[in-house]
């Protein structure tokens, strides 16, 4: 897993905070300032100001709320994107508006989003301050890291793929019946590429375990079917798994596979998170019968790496994105360090090593 970013006393961590509430730009500023490693430089009550301000302070992170007047904050992550290159953490209260705006920013480039709690109801500071410091820190870590990265890559587009074996030699992949996909922190970005670049044949099943609280998963689910060749939808307990078909975990549930069916529960997170991908893979490789193409994309933490064991088990193949296109590298190298993955590659060449598996042996995609 990944370790929270360590700064020094005097490199901390300099952080914008945009939000229309003076009330909450009060809050999210006294939370962040409670961590050692954290500096407010200033509040901006909209995206207008916030670009403005951006002109003339040295910035790590940007804070920025959803919903705002004159400037909303899916145009302002774009402006900050495209201008200034700084990350940005988005905060919402949940409604089905905000959901959706919430999925346009992580596809654009956001790099994680924090619930904050509406005015009104039981006021959750504790959890708050835990997601919102920890997103805060990850985000530097990450924004320090592709720095790195870009700095050793120079001008090159150098990439893992094809330093891991491909598969075990001989072995007949035309049983293969379903492709499972983990991802947690850029997520959304990441699997907007891998659903959309699956082509409209494509005849195996594809379930997805993406960490999103409730509620969002369903936009989620909405706006890949928007983008794909393929039907998506937010999975239901005992929906036949088709092929042809994505389905999206719902958030707040495990969803598992029992035979042809997607069976859904609420049973303790695990790692931490529900729905968990482990849960999943296992119960995919042991009840779908057939193989596996296991997938694990960006994400904090170890989630998917004793499923891809599963899969590799039962005769499956387990694919990981590379680093270089990682907005967090923890999941993928986790299952990398474990030894189960056959293939390394970056986000936009997963979707094309899928096929390239199912090709190989003449796979007939689970017919």
């Amino acid at each position: 897993s990944i370790s929270i970013c360590e700064v020094d006393s005097v490199n901390k961590i300099r952080v914008l905070v945009v939000d229309d509430s003076a009330f909450m730009r009060k809050v999210i500023t006294d939370i962040l300032i409670s961590d050692d490693e954290i500096e407010v430089v200033d509040t901006a009550m909209g995206g207008i100001w916030a670009l403005e301000k951006l002109k003339k302070l040295d910035v790590d992170v940007v804070t920025l709320d959803v919903e705002m007047p004159r400037m909303d904050g899916v145009e302002a992550l774009k402006k900050i994107n495209e201008i200034y290159g700084i990350p940005v953490v988005m905060l919402s209260s949940y409604t089905t508006a905000g959901a959706d705006i919430i999925i346009k920013a992580l596809e654009l480039g956001a790099f994680d989003f924090v619930l904050k709690p509406s005015l009104g109801t039981n006021f959750d500071a504790d959890k708050l301050k835990t997601e919102l410091i920890k997103s805060v820190k990850l985000c530097f870590e990450s924004r320090n890291r592709n720095k790195l990265l870009s700095k050793m890559a120079g001008s090159s587009n150098d990439s893992k793929t094809g330093n891991f074996k491909k598969y075990k030699s001989g072995i007949r992949l035309n049983d293969i019946k379903a492709v499972c996909i983990a991802a947690s922190t850029g997520g959304p970005k990441a699997l907007s590429k891998v659903i959309a670049d699956f082509p409209s044949d494509f005849k195996l099943p594809v379930l997805v375990v993406q960490h999103m609280p409730a509620g969002f998963t369903k936009a989620f689910a909405a706006r890949l079917d928007s983008i794909s060749k393929l039907k998506v939808k937010e999975a239901q307990d005992g929906d036949d798994i088709k092929k042809g078909w994505v389905y999206i975990a719902p958030g707040g549930f495990h969803m598992l596979v029992e035979g042809r069916r997607i069976k859904l529960n609420q049973d303790p997170p695990m790692h931490g998170v529900r729905p968990c991908a482990d849960k999943l893979f296992i119960s995919a490789a042991e009840n779908i019968g057939g193989r596996i193409i296991g997938i694990v994309l960006t994400g904090m933490g170890k989630d998917g790496t004793m499923g891809l064991e599963a899969i590799s088990r039962h005769g499956g193949v387990c694919i990981a994105e590379d680093e270089s296109t990682c907005t967090i590298f923890g999941m993928p190298k986790s299952a990398i360090e474990k030894g189960v993955v056959n293939i390394v590659a970056p986000i936009d060449r997963i979707a094309q090593e899928v096929l390239q598996v199912l090709d190989s042996e003449g796979c007939n995609c689970g017919k």
